[in-house]
């Protein structure tokens, strides 16, 4: 599958624009940790939907900008990279932010409101921003509402996350600026950007793939 590609450099200004949210998101996390604002309102969030309250949509939303990505790919939706790109640098930037935010859980070791272990930050709220994030640097030139869309889900994963009680407001907000900052910066930097096999392939079909509890990709390679 040919996919075109936009051209888009990230110019020094622009990476700075773009690292202020996320510092913004990280910096409010830290100073909200633990206090008894956050405490306040993980109670009063409780309390209007019940204590009872589970709705697991969080653990389904943190996919979708992943699921836009590659059918956007499929619909030949201009975007800033190749797919073999996109997979690459998709995979970089979970992985960092994976790292990221599972040191910081172990080291901080903060108690979720469930009593669970490890809530700082939210794991969750940090793989969905930054599925948002690859989402948008591909398409916010070519199809904007669909590059924004996937704050959507990103926003929606970090606010279930609190109502199914499972983190704090800090958890989230750290999360999410992880997810984003780390995503923007392997954009500005793309490593191993000149590492592309297929880019000249014609004979590539990858498209994703979700049945029942499975999910995955389809891929093929036809050699003549």
């Amino acid at each position: 599958m040919a996919n075109a590609q936009v051209q888009d450099t990230l110019h020094p200004k622009r990476i700075i624009h773009r690292t202020v949210v996320p510092g913004v998101l990280m910096g409010g996390g830290i100073l909200l940790n633990g206090t008894l604002f956050e405490k306040n309102l993980q109670v009063n969030l409780r309390d209007r939907v019940g204590e009872e309250f589970e709705f697991p949509i969080d653990d389904y939303f943190q996919y979708v900008p992943i699921a836009q990505l590659y059918l956007a790919d499929l619909l030949h939706v201009k975007s800033r990279n190749h797919w073999f790109d996109q997979t690459k640098y998709l995979l970089i930037s979970n992985l960092i932010t994976s790292g990221f935010t599972h040191g910081l859980k172990h080291l901080t070791a903060k108690t979720r409101p469930n009593g669970s272990p490890n809530a700082f930050p939210s794991g969750h709220t940090s793989f969905a921003f930054s599925n948002a994030t690859v989402l948008f640097n591909e398409f916010y030139r070519t199809a904007p509402l669909l590059a924004y869309s996937g704050y959507f889900f990103a926003t929606t994963t970090g606010a279930f996350r609190m109502l199914n009680n499972k983190h704090w407001l800090s958890d989230v907000m750290l999360g999410a600026g992880i997810g984003i900052l780390v995503t923007e910066l392997v954009y500005h930097f793309e490593p191993l950007k000149a590492f592309n096999p297929f880019m000249k392939s014609n004979s590539i079909s990858f498209v994703p793939r979700i049945t029942g509890q499975e999910y995955g990709f389809y891929f093929s390679w036809y050699l003549y």
